[in-house]
Order: structure tokens, then C-alpha cells, then sequence
């Protein structure tokens, strides 16, 4: 494998997502909405498009997702105009859930740089790709029951897949944060670096696959994922109608007060 001059390959109508080939082989798609890089449907169906034109690029074996500032992705921000449009209403969630159910159907390894905050839907995102590369300050936290919503973006998959049913139910259940030396223990991370290393260290994983045959490198990662996109689809529409009924209630009102003004929610289970 050698090194090239990094590539910069434009997303045509977009500031919001950067393409890169820094090694032969490897592209980095680069969430561009600093520093917490909260996402909404086009923002997945858009990552979801370019992983599977580079799926059909020969020249492209493996991807890494990163992300541009502080946090890896906060999740959907319900006090944006374009997040709450997004995600309130119920199209709009099936829109995003459709839209990541073709991220898990895509054909190249992904590799998450996951530096930061990976919160919410942005640890859903995270747990899309094959591996997940962080650093002792990276924050990983399924924060939906402290907001007062079900959890979304096919966790309900993922998250036991990755580090078994107990520990998940612990994980959503109480929404706590872990950082990444923790998520290294169980799992969830599997390459912990420096800080300061994540991405680099997540291009050199990505490097590493590109190397292997390209043909067997598909076919192996189809048969670990096989099923995995139709089980998100199945999970994601479970998880769209529980969020629905639970975006009515005066608690996910509060929930989302509370995290805006950083204090601890107040919730009376209506």
C-alpha cells in the first residue's frame, strides 16, 4: 500500500460533508458542522450516498467516517430548525431511519474516528461502522431515557451485537456516559490511542484492511453482516413508533429543556 498526495474529492451542493483520499484506497467522509456535528436525515442519507458510490469507486476498499471540530456527533439537536424538522414529526424519522438503513447496507468496512462526544444517535452512528477508533477523552453515551425518548437508529441491534444484551440494558437503560477507556474494556471501541491519534489511527486500521484482497475483504464482511440492514429496518420501525407516542409527552418536553439549560430534568411520567 503506498501513500499518495491526499486527494480532496468535493461533495457537489454540500458544506456540510468533505470527502478525502489521504492513502490509496481509503476515502474519510468528513461530517463539516462543528463542534458538535448533530445530524438530520439528508445529513445520513447523504453519508449513506457517497458510501455506496465509493462501494462502486474500484479504487476505494475502505472508508473511515470523522468528523470536523471538538465531538464526533452529538446526535440530533431538537433545538435547531433543521434537527427538529427533521426528527419530530414522524416522516421525518422514517426518513432518517431509511436513510440508515442504507448505511448498514452499505459494501465497504466503514472505520468511526470517534473523538469527543458520541451521544445519542451520534453513538447510533458510530456503532454503524465495522470499528469504532477513540481516545481516553471520547464520551460515548445513550443518553435517550434522560431526555425522555426511546433510542433510535437501530441500537436496538447494534449496541447488544457489540457488547452483549446486559450491558446494553445497562447502558440504555440508564443512559450513562462511559469514556473510552471503558468502552475499550467492553468493547464497544476497538482500538483506544492518544487523543490526539484517533484519526490518524482510524486511516492506519482502514489502510490495513485496503490491503487485504478486495474481493474476499466484501465477501467476508457480508457474511458477518448478514441480516444486519433488514434487522436496523425491522428495529428502526419499532424504534420510530415508540419515539413518536414519546415526543407527545411532557417528559421528552422537559428532557429537552433540561439538556438545553445543562440542569437535571424533572419528570412526572406524563
Amino acid at each position: 500500500m503506498t501513500t499518495d498526495v491526499p486527494v480532496h474529492k468535493p461533495v457537489p451542493g454540500s458544506v456540510d460533508i468533505d470527502v478525502k483520499v489521504p492513502v490509496r484506497g481509503v476515502a474519510v467522509i468528513e461530517i463539516r458542522r462543528p463542534p458538535n456535528n448533530f445530524f438530520d436525515a439528508a445529513l445520513i442519507s447523504l453519508i449513506a450516498d457517497i458510501a455506496h458510490t465509493l462501494a462502486s469507486d474500484n479504487d476505494t476498499r475502505a472508508i473511515v467516517v470523522a468528523s470536523q471540530g471538538k465531538n464526533f456527533c452529538a446526535g440530533a439537536d431538537f433545538n435547531s430548525v433543521s434537527g427538529a424538522a427533521q426528527i419530530s414529526a414522524d416522516e421525518g424519522a422514517r426518513e432518517l431511519y431509511s436513510a440508515a438503513a442504507r448505511l448498514f447496507a452499505s459494501e465497504l468496512p466503514l472505520v468511526a474516528a470517534v473523538q469527543g462526544a458520541a451521544v445519542g444517535g451520534g453513538m447510533g452512528l458510530a456503532l454503524a461502522a465495522d470499528f469504532r477508533v477513540a481516545g481516553p477523552r471520547s464520551r460515548f453515551a445513550a443518553n435517550f431515557s434522560r431526555i425522555g425518548l426511546h433510542h433510535g437508529f437501530g441500537m436496538t441491534v447494534t449496541m447488544p451485537r457489540i457488547v452483549g444484551t446486559q450491558y446494553a440494558t445497562d447502558l440504555l437503560l440508564t443512559g450513562r456516559n462511559i469514556d473510552g477507556a471503558e468502552a475499550f474494556r467492553v468493547g464497544l471501541v476497538d482500538r483506544l490511542v492518544d487523543d490526539d491519534a484517533i484519526r490518524d489511527s482510524a486511516i492506519l486500521l482502514a489502510t490495513e484492511l485496503a490491503t487485504t484482497a478486495p474481493l474476499a475483504l466484501r465477501s467476508i464482511r457480508k457474511t458477518l453482516r448478514r441480516g444486519l440492514a433488514e434487522a436496523v429496518a425491522t428495529a428502526t420501525d419499532h424504534e420510530r413508533a415508540e419515539q413518536a407516542w414519546l415526543r407527545a409527552t411532557n417528559d421528552f418536553a422537559e428532557g429537552v429543556r433540561a439538556s438545553a439549560d445543562r440542569r437535571t430534568p424533572t419528570f412526572i411520567g406524563r
